[in-house]
């Protein structure tokens, strides 16, 4: 019999929130977009971001190792702080090898990429720092995570561009039901607003260019356009039931579907018959031992792009069916933007807070449904309701699909 896994402690670094305020901002229906403050967008089209306007590392790490750290790691650190202060767990007294991290991004250390590239441009190449390469590599946030809580099972790094952090997630959660781990740290995290990254991402022209924060993410949207790049973490402590339950943990929710698939189509674009994102949600419901129906509510991937929005909504009809219409969907991204690598972890947890309150988020700023999509997006006002168990898509480039299945944790008679 496979073990179970809950969820005990969450942590959010976002554009609308840190820790509690994170999950206080989606209820409000904050909007985390901006024009970009961190570079100068003069001879850029594109001009809006979902930027942390007010992070402070030192808060979760000490100063001197802020300065050997990419802004994503920064980022990772301060969620799993986050995560493992909420969870109570005393990470000291765990079998440190049955103790994991699984982390991952999209992106890595871009920051760090283009500021050391200028220095050996500017000033030549005795002048690149010593921590450049552990800066700029895109595990480090998993290793440095494991470092400081002393996690010596498995660990690595998912890289599914916008996949990333639910893989993270998914794989978490199978190494604690097989048995090879107790406790996980897992998620992802993002740091990619920075000039090379816009452009590269605007050159592809899946970027919204315009300056109207309101019409920017606009996921399911007749006039959507394009995404807003976010930044942020988002990190879970997952444990096995019992190991939680003995130690009297808070929990938030079961994990208990996740499905993972590859559409094997194209570089950038979703397959056109939406195959592989069907297959991902239903190798997650049969995973879970559920009925389709059970689902009570799907946070999309949602970006805001004319393809992913169409072909995410066709395949959620091809699993559904008539259902398809009577499920609460939307998309938190209107709220946070793309976050990329940690868009899947941030909206898992955005899953787990939903089954747990009774809450179901709204898409907002949600002007005009797009007609040929047609389902239910919570435009605008989020829906107090009893959920049982909540869907949470994330698709990458690469063709890369993954879907997590959380279940309402109800305190369980003895």
């Amino acid at each position: 019999m496979k073990r179970r896994v809950v969820i005990t402690g969450v942590g959010v670094v976002s554009p609308i929130g840190t820790g509690d305020e994170f999950w206080e901002g989606i209820k409000k229906g904050r909007c985390g977009i901006s024009p970009i403050e961190s570079f100068d967008t003069t001879d850029f089209n594109v001009k809006l971001a979902a930027e942390i306007k007010d992070f402070d590392p030192v808060q979760y790490i000490e100063k001197k190792e802020t300065k050997r750290m990419d802004r994503y790691s920064q980022f990772a650190l301060a969620a799993a702080d986050i995560a493992v202060r909420d969870s109570g767990l005393d990470t000291e007294k765990l079998d440190s090898h049955r103790f994991g991290c699984v982390v991952g991004s999209a992106v890595g250390g871009i920051h760090t990429i283009e500021a050391e590239h200028e220095k050996l441009l500017t000033k030549g190449p005795g002048k690149v720092s010593t921590f450049f390469i552990p800066m700029m590599l895109s595990n480090m946030a998993s290793g440095l995570i494991a470092i400081r809580y002393k996690a010596k099972a498995i660990n690595y790094s998912t890289v599914t561009a916008c996949a990333t952090g639910a893989n993270a997630i998914g794989e978490s959660y199978k190494k604690i039901q097989d048995g090879i781990c107790d406790v996980m740290l897992a998620g992802g995290s993002e740091a990619a607003i920075t000039p090379c990254s816009i452009a590269g991402f605007a050159a592809l022209t899946t970027l919204s260019t315009t300056t109207d924060v309101n019409r920017a993410s606009i996921p399911f949207d007749l006039e959507r356009h394009g995404f807003v790049m976010g930044e942020g973490a988002g990190i879970m402590i997952l444990e096995e039931y019992e190991h939680a339950v003995k130690r009297g943990a808070g929990i938030y929710a079961e994990i208990v579907g996740y499905g993972a698939t590859c559409d094997a189509y194209h570089m950038t674009s979703p397959d056109e018959s939406s195959e592989g994102q069907t297959n991902s949600m239903l190798c997650a419901i049969e995973d879970a031992g559920i009925r389709r129906e059970d689902i009570g509510y799907i946070n999309a991937h949602g970006t805001s792009t004319k393809y992913n929005d169409k072909f995410e909504t066709q395949a959620i009809k091809n699993v559904f069916g008539e259902y398809a219409e009577k499920i609460p969907i939307s998309s938190t991204k209107s709220m946070t933007g793309h976050l990329l690598g940690a868009a899947g972890a941030v909206e898992a947890v955005v899953c787990a807070r939903a089954l747990k309150d009774s809450y179901i988020p709204a898409t907002i700023n949600h002007l005009i449904t797009d007609p040929e999509l047609g389902l239910n997006f919570v435009p605008n006002e989020g829906i107090s309701q009893e959920l049982d168990y909540a869907l949470s898509n994330a698709f990458g480039f690469g063709g890369h699909n993954a879907t997590l299945i959380l279940k309402k944790h109800r305190q369980e008679l003895l």
